[in-house]
């Protein structure tokens, strides 16, 4: 698959009727590409539905195929002819990372227990922390990472690898899941200890697929967690139907929370109570937010959403919330902008270069707010002014955002380059405008 750089693509958003009807997220992406790995490690053939085909997943889909896997989508089901644990072959060409990171540490740790060198072509670069704690992890099991001066990387598979044997002390999710999918295809036990509980789906799906996996809560009431993991077992072919993702769906709920008389019910969101943390905030700034239909899918509970249009309150969010729900923090910040008083949120120093977009964004569209290295103060005003020309930089988050703030706002808000959020949440617009929301054409843009 070759990754080529979307063509910029201006929107503008403003003047939403009241949003109402149903609106249908797509699937989590965090699921959906954790479904295709272990999916790939069973001995037969799996079927997913409701797979995110986000930029994320067709790479990570692609770099399957180039491991022997076989990934055949049919309409909305996915199907996966795994090779087995420990039975992926070596990708003859450089594996291609595309535009995101979020398939890179899963799939490094998903080959680092082969002896073999598997290359990667180059692209946007983990962090150092990320790169360190991955380096420490699968290189304490025998493998070894190589950066290149271009950008790319290789991952030198150990020859003998050993369980993986980790204390996680800062949350980071990609690395458990790495060190987890390098555990699954060792001989042995591997125990991990998470400081602090990470979101649990790749615990929930390999136990669904049979893995021998236990998680013991810290004892004492401690917020971290161990998880052991018996390797080389043989995985069972399972139906998968992944639910919304509410990162994606928290967009829908600010926008139907700010936009007076919506009254919208949004489908099959996950509720994991691990990443409800948006959810559970905006509920205690006044969002009317019902919950309806619970079920579970595969582990996982799932329900519809019925929001309704509220006066919301200014809150403050400390850096444990904040910690969890990073992703969704430029959502929560687009409903802080029109709640009553101020919002104060914490712990954002990992944000990097999305709070200074977010920042810039809410300063151009007249939203009072003042950045620390790690916090953002925002005075918010259910009348915001809005009329701000946004540079979104590839941030499908920072587009979205933006455009939820230019439905409710006094003035037209234009995003520069929104092409991000086809890769993110194909079909946003279309279902945004299928709702109320409105989407005026910019002169000298074709539709």
């Amino acid at each position: 698959m070759t990754d080529t750089k979307p063509t910029p693509a201006p929107l503008a958003a403003h003047g939403a009727d009241p949003l109402s009807g149903r609106f249908v997220t797509p699937g989590d992406n965090v699921i959906s590409l954790r479904a295709l790995l272990v999916a790939a490690l069973t001995v037969g053939r799996s079927s997913i539905t409701g797979l995110r085909a986000s930029h994320d997943v067709l790479m990570l889909a692609a770099a399957l195929r180039q491991m022997g896997v076989i990934v055949e989508q049919r309409g909305d089901v996915w199907q996966v002819q795994g090779l087995g644990v420990a039975g992926l072959l070596q990708p003859q060409e450089p594996l291609q990372r595309g535009h995101s990171l979020a398939a890179l540490p899963l799939l490094l740790g998903l080959l680092a227990p082969y002896g073999f060198v598997t290359r990667f072509s180059p692209g946007p670069r983990l962090s150092r922390a990320a790169m360190a704690a991955l380096s420490d992890g699968l290189g304490a099991m025998g493998a070894r990472l190589d950066p290149d001066p271009e950008g790319g990387l290789s991952l030198h598979g150990a020859c003998l690898p050993l369980p993986a044997r980790r204390t996680l002390s800062t949350p980071a999710e990609p690395i458990k899941t790495a060190l987890l999918l390098a555990g699954l295809q060792i001989a042995g036990d591997s125990v991990i200890h998470e400081v602090v509980a990470t979101r649990d789906h790749t615990e929930k799906l390999l136990a669904a697929f049979g893995a021998d996996i236990t998680v013991t809560p810290d004892a004492g009431g401690g917020d971290g967690v161990d998880i052991r993991l018996v390797g080389l077992p043989e995985l069972s072919p399972q139906h998968i139907s992944v639910p919304g993702d509410p990162s994606a769906a928290g967009f829908a709920i600010v926008a139907a929370l700010i936009i007076k008389g919506s009254d919208l019910l949004i489908e099959n969101v996950l509720i994991n109570p691990l990443r409800t943390g948006l959810i559970d905030t905006l509920l205690g700034m006044g969002g009317d937010i019902q919950f309806l239909n619970q079920r579970e899918i595969a582990g996982e509970h799932a329900a519809d959403l019925r929001v309704r249009s509220s006066w919301l309150k200014g809150t403050i969010v400390d850096r444990h919330q904040a910690g969890a729900m990073l992703e969704d923090i430029v959502a929560l910040s687009i409903a802080a902008a029109f709640a009553q008083g101020e919002t104060i949120i914490n712990g954002l120093g990992e944000m990097g270069e999305r709070l200074d977009m977010l920042t810039a964004g809410l300063i151009a569209n007249k939203v009072g707010v003042a950045k620390s290295a790690d916090s953002l103060t925002i005075a918010g005003d259910s009348k915001v002014a809005g009329g701000g020309r946004i540079d979104s930089q590839g941030d499908a988050a920072i587009a979205m955002g933006f455009a939820v703030l230019g439905l409710a706002s006094r003035q037209t808000v234009t995003i520069a380059d929104a092409s991000a959020i086809a890769d993110s949440f194909p079909g946003f617009v279309a279902a945004m405008t299928a709702a109320g929301g409105r989407f005026p054409l910019i002169r000298g843009v074709k539709p």
